[in-house]
């Protein structure tokens, strides 16, 4: 099956372990060598209607991706990174 990366903007992820929705798909990292998916990442939840920031983004390695269907993908993983951000307070 081919799924380009704006495909995958639309894909829910669910992890296997728990059940448990982490969110849709939001970005891709790609190692520009090799021309390979390295991550998937997905966005933090807007805190406060977004007024103040978001939490910290979901990280999921590729090695983590069990499968990719229509419209869900499914991961298997205890704990996933988060991308700590620097903390911005209204727009600033």
């Amino acid at each position: 099956m081919n799924c380009r990366i704006a495909d995958m903007r639309h894909k829910e992820v669910i992890n296997t372990k728990d059940g448990t929705r982490i969110g849709y798909v939001c970005d891709v990292e790609i190692d520009t060598v090799t021309a390979r998916v390295l991550s998937l990442v997905i966005y933090g939840r807007l805190r406060f209607f977004g007024l103040l920031g978001r939490e910290d983004d979901i990280i999921i390695k590729w090695q983590d991706i069990e499968v990719i269907g229509d419209e869900t993908i499914l991961v298997c993983y205890n704990d996933f990174y988060r991308v700590k951000k620097k903390p911005h307070l209204f727009g600033s």
